[in-house]
């Protein structure tokens, strides 16, 4: 496999509280990772300066880019890492609404993307739009409404269809069931695997739902107050986990 993305001593703090502190990992072509823990842990902050939303303290976030090679995204410039952010890169939110433009159609929402690309055939866009819809199940008849009319189970299939269209390769998501009905989870998660399996993507999934990652995670991470204390093979921490902690948060999730 190839090596995408590789992370050298992280940290971020705020004051005295530890965001995130000596994070090192490296993840790979096709590669899904997920790094878990409790409220405050610290894995949005890693995720936050993993994908340029927030600068880190120190260390370094190499990511192997189409046109340049290997570059340290963190001293990127900033036109450099938005234009990694339209193409190389997607981030999913955890609330539909602030990944989308509300007041604009949904296949305008899908396109945007497209023309920060400098897409300008209106047809081909719109023919594009149309067949990520239907992609992420939405039927293509919907293209002309606005987000505000979808519920929220499809507001964040379209997020979806926003974020990929453009064939990125690594894919950020932040909590990918938040909020949802657990039927719609269950049909967003099957969609987001297929799609991960179909493209190849590396993607990065945030949760605090051992459900959620073991569907959809090769390794898994778990944060503790800011530090990685174990990481391995999914099912394998997950089945038998080493960590105190870890084996804490298995045992809590069984006993619901």
């Amino acid at each position: 496999m190839s090596l995408l993305l590789s992370v050298q001593d992280l940290r971020k703090t705020y004051g005295r509280l530890i965001g995130c502190t000596n994070i090192c990992f490296d993840l790979f072509v096709g590669e899904v990772i997920g790094p878990v823990g409790e409220s405050g842990s610290g894995k949005t902050t890693l995720l936050n300066c993993l994908s340029g939303h927030l600068p880190p303290d120190q260390g370094q976030v190499i990511f192997d880019t189409r046109s340049d090679g290997p570059r340290n995204t963190v001293t990127m410039s900033e036109p450099a890492r938005r234009m990694l952010a339209r193409t190389d890169w997607a981030f999913v939110q955890q609330h539909a609404r602030d990944g989308l433009r509300m007041n604009v159609s949904a296949g305008g929402n899908v396109g945007e993307r497209l023309m920060a690309l400098g897409a300008r055939h209106y047809g081909d866009i719109r023919l594009q739009a149309e067949d990520w819809l239907t992609r992420v199940e939405i039927d293509a008849s919907r293209i002309d409404d606005r987000p505000a009319t979808f519920s929220g189970g499809m507001q964040q299939r379209l997020q979806i269809a926003r974020n990929l269209i453009t064939g990125p390769r690594l894919v950020f998501r932040d909590e990918p069931t938040g909020g949802l009905h657990v039927s719609v989870q269950a049909r967003l998660l099957d969609m987001l695997r297929g799609l991960v399996r179909d493209m190849g993507l590396l993607a990065m999934i945030v949760t605090h739902d051992l459900a959620v990652v073991r569907l959809l995670a090769d390794r898994l991470m778990v944060i503790k107050d800011g530090r990685v204390i174990e990481t391995g093979l999914t099912d394998q921490v997950l089945d038998d986990p080493q960590a105190a902690h870890t084996q804490l948060l298995v045992s809590s999730v069984l006993q619901v």
